[in-house]
């Protein structure tokens, strides 16, 4: 973080403070275990927690001043009507500090992987400040804004909600000049109420943006590819709509990588992904068509996109005493599932070897969740189906409505006897997929597994 004075700070989230404002601050943080000298203490208010209490701990702690709602004894107050919103607005003023090209990111499912893969691809050219994991929320959009300074070129930015509002607000802070929606599903539409409403929300990525901001969308994808958008550069990328202005063609699946063309302006780039799956292609796509827009050599952007490699519970592939697993349950909606499912497929088995879906509920679904449940059900093509959760038996109803074999199926209320029969069936030369929202904790029966 470059340096603000204090009363940089206090103007910016439109507060008082009755102490000099001359100080130098290079660091904002929520965290007092993250104090250091020369920071401000910015008290955030949970459910379950009040930054408030720990004001005056962060004073001792070397901070020049804290960001409250109202004065705290011991502790000099930068006070404000609310503290989220003066994340925000902090965040919008230091981004502001810097004439750069900011990429936003927001969609149902595949966001965080986009991120990364435009990432690859800025950075091939401009040294990128990028969002870390999935920080993609009102308190993780300003923090990571903070992360430039004067070194960086660039920045790739994921934005995450689950309310109306919620990317307006984000957008706002940081200011995008591209725009990237990678698709339209159902996950929070118990909070939102339709896929209409989602995509209302999610095109709020414009809110803030530039004018002249080109907006990137998912051409495959029915609801951004019909949406009215008037007077905003809008630029398409399909998997198989040549329409589209970058399209892909001849993909191949091949020992835990795609292969493909990507075809932009009448020519061919040939490009490869280490993740399988015709969704990551999408993905790269998007990646791709943000490099050419901000002016970086198309072979070069497909080439970047070699330097993509899947991390942690997002669709990583090991092999484990020759049993082959795809672990992916940081997040699952129904186009997630399937597009893991087509994953699964993908992945090479040895002679003899069988399939299997370990599944866990997807949440945040709504009233239509069961209905969810059982359509992805219907997708599902493996040897044998494992499912964990309350909602996850209606994997198995769809399934076999759709003439999966009864037999082959099996729904547990308990992990570890899960883990148990799966370590019962597993040998060499299996796959293994592993699915399910972050919240069913599905790691674990992997960890049993070891």
């Amino acid at each position: 973080m470059d340096k603000m004075t204090l009363g940089e700070i206090v103007a910016a989230v439109d507060g008082s403070f009755g102490y000099p404002s001359d100080a130098d601050v290079l660091s904002i943080s929520t965290d007092t275990r993250k104090i250091t000298e020369d920071s401000v203490f910015l008290a955030l208010k949970g459910d379950n927690f009040d930054g408030h209490d720990f004001a005056a701990k962060a004073m001792e702690q070397g901070a020049l001043a804290v960001i409250t709602e109202r004065p705290v004894e011991g502790a000099k107050c930068i006070i404000v009507d609310s503290t989220a919103k003066a994340l925000l607005d902090l965040g919008h003023y230091y981004r502001m500090k810097f004439d750069i090209p900011l990429v936003g990111i927001t969609g149902s499912v595949g966001k965080t992987t986009t991120k990364d893969m435009i990432a690859c691809v800025v950075s091939g050219r401009y040294k990128t400040l990028k969002t870390a994991g999935n920080h993609n929320n009102e308190i993780g959009v300003p923090q990571t804004l903070f992360g430039l300074d004067s070194s960086y070129e660039a920045a790739v930015i994921e934005m995450g909600m689950n309310h109306a509002g919620e990317m307006s607000r984000l957008s706002t802070c940081s200011a995008p000049n591209c725009c990237v929606i990678t698709n339209i599903g159902v996950s929070h539409i118990e909070n939102l109420g339709s896929q209409e409403n989602i995509l209302r929300a999610k095109l709020e990525i414009l809110d803030g943006a530039s004018p002249d901001a080109p907006l990137i969308l998912n051409g495959d994808d029915k609801l951004l590819a019909s949406a009215e958008l008037r007077g905003r550069e809008v630029i398409y990328y399909s998997l198989k709509d040549k329409d589209c202005a970058v399209f892909a063609s001849d993909v191949r699946a091949e020992e835990g990588a795609v292969s493909f063309d990507i075809n932009y302006e009448g020519k061919k780039y040939p490009a490869v992904v280490n993740a399988l799956g015709e969704h990551n292609v999408r993905n790269a796509l998007a990646a791709f068509t943000v490099g050419v827009r901000l002016g970086i050599d198309p072979e070069a952007c497909a080439e970047a996109l070699a330097d993509y490699k899947p991390e942690g519970l997002r669709q990583n592939i090991k092999v484990r005493n020759g049993i082959t697993m795809i672990v992916d349950c940081y997040n699952a909606a129904p186009d997630s599932m399937r597009a893991a499912f087509n994953v699964l497929s993908q992945v090479r088995v040895g002679e003899g070897g069988r399939r299997f879906c370990v599944l866990a509920d997807m949440l945040e679904l709504g009233k239509n969740s069961k209905t969810y449940h059982k359509q992805v059900g219907k997708y599902i093509k493996a040897d044998m189906l494992l499912c964990y959760g309350e909602n996850s038996a209606f994997y198995i109803e769809g399934a076999v409505k759709k003439g999966f074999d009864e037999s082959c199926c099996r729904h547990f209320d308990d992990k570890q006897e899960l883990a148990a029969f799966l370590k019962s069936q597993l040998r060499e030369g299996d796959a293994v997929l592993f699915k399910g929202s972050r919240g069913m904790k599905l790691e674990e029966v992997i960890e049993s597994l070891e």
